[in-house]
């Protein structure tokens, strides 16, 4: 099968390795449909995170179900399905909580690369989200926003979950990539009334209006600090998305919210440390992780998709084949694209 491999910094492409398949009796074989560059990918081809080379890569994917393990019988052979990048088994402690972004018994040491041919998923039978149909029942936007629902759409929610959005707020959402758009998508499906976009980029800025955002701020640091303020007459933000990951954004989500804010934070943080003396003086919570994708789905995303309520896909600014995978990458790095689509197969 054909998959994109990791070779060293700043290089990725496509090489023949061999075909997924069942290992377990909770595995599933899925043929990829669509799949994606994530900007969490950047960190590795940029070489600021290591990862082993040579590598299969990617982590978001829809595709049809190919064949099963024994204890496999939510999904069956032909089934379309959203691949989450999350495994979750369904019953540890973790995922009965509803965090299967840490569950207790998934083995992402074993994961193929979703951006392939073919992928062996584990914790197949509680994981995999259903979409009725198959993939040529939809339409080619259709597919984008489903194929969002793996990984981005449910981060970008996850941030508005755990930062208590709710009906009325005022909301800041830190980021303007493809998660922080996703965020803006998700404060204005939790009733947001006002959603506060940072960004400095006229497409994303365009895209974030688009998507529900009521203003734009392009300033960054303290100056993005005052403009909030002056913005919501020296209150705050209700709750502030923090979908970057960086020390400057992390410390503006922090200073942004009213006291009683939360802090849904989902960029994978770039720092190890952080001063946490803001949040006590200030009663700021701060919440936020790896995104419980399976259950968003389940629960809210997919049924919004399928209604034409949001439409995430408008994400995907570019779009490529394996064979071109190289290009996927470097038109984000470049900020060329908010996110890469890799067609993989019909």
């Amino acid at each position: 099968m054909k998959t994109a491999v990791f070779v060293e910094p700043g290089k990725v492409e496509a090489r023949e390795l061999p075909k997924a398949t069942i290992k377990q009796p909770t595995d599933a074989v899925l043929r990829i449909v669509r799949a994606c560059v994530c900007g969490s990918d950047l960190w590795w081809f940029r070489g600021i995170s290591d990862r082993k080379h040579p590598s299969a890569v990617g982590h978001e994917a829809i595709g049809v179900v190919e064949s099963v393990g024994d204890e496999v019988t939510h999904v069956k052979p032909g089934d379309f399905v959203i691949a989450p990048f999350t495994h979750g088994c369904g019953h540890c402690a973790a995922c009965l909580a509803g965090f299967e972004g840490n569950c207790l018994n998934n083995h992402p040491d074993e994961m193929v690369g979703y951006q392939g041919e073919y992928l062996r998923f584990t914790n197949a039978d509680w994981s995999l989200v259903k979409v009725p149909g198959q993939p040529s029942d939809y339409t080619d936007a259709q597919l984008n926003d489903l194929l969002t629902l793996s990984d981005v759409m449910a981060t970008g929610y996850h941030a508005a979950a755990t930062a208590e959005v709710k009906q009325g707020d005022t909301v800041v959402v830190m980021g303007d990539g493809a998660v922080g758009l996703c965020g803006v998508i998700s404060a204005k499906l939790r009733g947001a009334s006002r959603i506060i976009a940072m960004s400095r980029h006229a497409d994303r800025q365009a895209l974030a209006k688009e998507f529900g955002a009521t203003d734009i701020i392009a300033e960054r640091g303290d100056e993005a600090v005052k403009k909030v303020f002056e913005l919501t007459d020296g209150k705050g933000a209700d709750a502030v998305l923090e979908c970057v990951g960086t020390e400057q954004s992390v410390d503006t989500a922090v200073k942004v919210g009213r006291p009683g804010a939360v802090v849904g934070r989902v960029g994978v943080p770039q720092k190890a440390e952080m001063n946490t003396n803001d949040l006590f003086w200030r009663n700021i919570g701060l919440r936020g992780g790896i995104a419980s994708v399976t259950t968003y789905d389940r629960e809210v995303l997919l049924d919004a998709v399928l209604n034409g309520q949001i439409h995430p896909g408008k994400i995907f600014t570019k779009r490529f084949d394996l064979d071109h995978v190289q290009a996927a990458y470097e038109s984000m790095d470049k900020r060329e694209a908010i996110k890469s689509l890799l067609i993989i197969a019909d």
